[in-house]
């Protein structure tokens, strides 16, 4: 099995951890990706669910190897690969002066990249009738593992210590939607100025699209690199009933969004998730992403994840053939344009981590 095949298979039917594991933690609920855990597989490191109901039945698992000292790989009971876990950060082990952990103000994802949700607060959350069903913004907060709002003074202190003590090359930012007409952007403009007033770091700022696109210069001169506006799922029947809250915002107004977004950011800097198996089809995903990448859009298409305690905790994630087929023709659109994520500045889809769209990239 080729890396593409491999990368893409582990991350539909999630692994199992055996006897003994090594580095970073991974994490459960809370903004994504969550029940995930970071591994490297020949120099590559991706998100791979883990404390997953799929992922408990898996046919991939990692087993500790102690006469080698090293963690196996194996699928159904044969060795595939030796694979490694990032270590630790040692931004970790320090806390603000008034005693918060830096980890719970910011997280590494990945190997190298800083990720915080700024308000970890969302107006639709708490209600059934518009919050998202897979969402899992509260659980984290609700088990004291972060706090509810990060002020500008904390990320950029946070940001600073994960540069200088662990090489962190990228920095994403996202909220929960707040109820203001912004939606959360004139906070993300707050929190950029004061990360870039201390440490140069590539950032990517994520929001639902705001009420006035004015926004996206305010956010490109406060230091956002780049910009995420995540549809998740494309066909409204499927978006009206999986998030009924923000499918209230049409999609149509989503690409009126991109479109004056790629204006101010630049072509392949802004992006939006798109996340296979919540019921769109083939043929829906591969016409949303040929209309994105010919805007300027990078579509990172990702497997959906099921998270513990959501309303689709029990869904199945899409197969592994689906992924590769999507992958596939999704790959052969980006190469077409020019369009790369080695060529992002910042962000989920630069990254890569949660997906193995970049391995199909030429």
């Amino acid at each position: 099995m080729n890396k593409q095949h491999l990368i893409t298979d582990i991350q539909s039917h999630g692994l199992k951890l055996i006897e003994h594991e090594t580095g970073a933690s991974g994490r459960k609920g809370g903004a994504g990706p969550s029940d995930h855990k970071a591994i490297t597989i020949d120099n590559t490191t991706v998100m791979v669910p883990i404390f997953t109901s799929v992922a408990a039945d898996s046919p991939y698992t990692a087993r500790f190897d102690a006469a080698t000292e090293q963690t196996i790989l194996e699928l159904n009971g044969e060795t595939i690969s030796s694979i490694d876990f990032p270590t630790q950060p040692n931004f970790y082990r320090l806390a603000t002066a008034d005693g918060i952990p830096y980890w719970k103000i910011a997280l590494l994802h990945s190997r190298d990249v800083l990720a915080t949700t700024v308000l970890q607060t969302c107006m639709r959350y708490n209600d059934t009738a518009t919050s998202c069903q897979f969402c899992a913004i509260g659980q984290s907060l609700d088990a004291d593992r972060t706090i509810a709002r990060k002020t500008p003074d904390q990320l950029a202190e946070v940001a600073e210590a994960a540069v200088k003590l662990d090489g962190v090359k990228h920095m994403v930012m996202t909220t929960g939607t707040p109820n203001t007409r912004d939606r959360g952007a004139a906070y993300l403009t707050d929190c950029a100025k004061a990360i870039k007033a201390r440490v140069n770091l590539p950032i990517q700022a994520q929001c639902e699209p705001p009420d006035e696109f004015v926004w996206f210069e305010r956010l490109q001169n406060a230091g956002v690199d780049s910009l995420g506006m995540h549809l998740e799922a494309v066909d409204p029947e499927v978006r009206s009933r999986i998030m009924p809250g923000k499918a209230t915002v049409p999609v149509a107004y989503y690409f009126e969004a991109f479109e004056a977004a790629v204006r101010v950011f630049g072509w392949g800097q802004v992006s939006t998730y798109l996340l296979a198996g919540l019921g769109d089809d083939l043929d829906t995903l591969l016409a949303a992403c040929d209309r994105l990448i010919a805007m300027g859009v990078y579509p990172f298409v990702v497997p959906f994840v099921p998270i513990s305690g959501t309303p689709l905790a029990h869904q199945p994630p899409p197969k592994s053939a689906f992924m590769q087929a999507l992958y596939q023709q999704v790959g052969r659109m980006l190469d077409r344009h020019g369009m790369s994520s080695k060529s992002i500045k910042a962000g989920c889809a630069k990254c890569g981590a949660c997906s193995a769209l970049s391995e199909y990239e030429s």
